[in-house]
């Protein structure tokens, strides 16, 4: 049931946001305002602080892929690799727009994370690859301004049956973000190989993981971990 609930409420999200609202730089309060159910969740400071029972030295922030890992097939994932570490920041249907206000309006101060693990920009379809780029730049900052010394995990934005195109296009102007000393790209993107009319990796609906998906991501930041946070 509560997959289905949480499967309705991005499917309803991704339809009220299907058409371009603010510039993808420009913080905006738009998603969050719409839903009752992420102001609970992100709005309770001390039932966030009861959550995440343990210290996070990782974060995890994007949209509704990122949010997954707390249910569905990132589930079981998350509980093996990162649960003992890590804090799930992903709220579904954000484009970077939407996360750069949640990153600068919700106390994370429970937290004290020394890297951020960042999928942002899916759901900015409506924008160029540059405007992507430019509001995934702008999250990279917001990030590290919120965490001061944070290293930056970017993960390539993945193919999907909306706009694969489009995001890898967008992918080669992120990728130029990266210095290998506090933003290190991953190409995850690379791994998610076409498949029939779908993407190794990915879900009936061709956008969201599948758990093997998950498995492959949570493998290739682990595997990556130790050069980043050296």
């Amino acid at each position: 049931m509560k997959r289905l609930v949480c499967a309705a409420l991005c499917a309803l999200s991704l339809s009220a946001l299907a058409t371009p609202d603010d510039p993808s730089t420009v913080p905006s309060d738009r998603n969050y305002a719409v839903h009752a159910n992420y102001q609970t969740y992100f709005g309770d400071y001390a039932a966030l602080r009861k959550i995440q029972k343990k210290p996070a030295d990782l974060i995890f922030i994007g949209d509704s892929i990122t949010e997954q890992w707390r249910w569905g097939a990132g589930s079981p994932v998350w509980k093996q690799h990162f649960e003992e570490r890590a804090f799930d920041f992903g709220q579904g249907s954000d484009r970077t727009q939407h996360t750069l206000w949640r990153l600068q309006n919700i106390d994370l101060s429970f937290i004290s994370p020394k890297a951020a693990v960042i999928m942002i920009g899916t759901n900015n379809f409506a924008d160029t690859p540059e405007e992507i780029a430019a509001g995934v730049k702008a999250v990279i900052a917001a990030t590290q301004k919120k965490f001061p010394g944070i290293k930056v995990i970017l993960m390539s934005i993945l193919p999907n049956a909306r706009a694969t195109e489009k995001m890898a296009a967008a992918d080669v102007l992120i990728a130029a973000l990266a210095d290998r000393k506090n933003v290190f790209y991953l190409d995850l993107a690379a791994k998610f190989t076409p498949v029939g009319d779908n993407w190794k990796g990915l879900g009936r609906d061709k956008l969201h993981l599948s758990a093997e998906g998950y498995e492959s991501w949570a493998s290739e930041v682990e595997a990556l971990l130790p050069t980043v946070l050296n």
